[in-house]
């Protein structure tokens, strides 16, 4: 059986769905059965998106794209600046 990859706006809209129950007073454990995932992964999830709103959460993937292009650009320019460095030493 193929494991099922959740997008992070599906996992905020899983812990909106968890509060119904919750607010029913049903237990965490089968509330979170439910929605078709462990209770581990739940956790999971709640360390890590707990509090978020899709805004938030579009606004941290695009940080962290951001993040990623400008890691690139720095390795990129320091492999130059030691290519450079070398060359200028004559050891090559």
């Amino acid at each position: 059986m193929a494991l099922k990859r959740h997008r992070p706006d599906e996992i905020i809209t899983k812990f909106r769905q968890v509060e119904v129950p919750r607010g029913q007073g049903v237990a965490m454990a089968d509330a979170v059965r439910q929605l078709g995932v462990s209770e581990l992964t739940f956790y999971r999830w709640r360390k890590e998106y707990g509090g978020m709103s899709r805004d938030q959460l579009r606004q941290m993937k695009e940080l962290q794209e951001k993040n990623e292009r400008l890691r690139k650009a720095v390795a990129d320019l320091t492999l130059d600046k030691l290519i450079l460095s070398e060359a200028a030493r004559g050891n090559f």
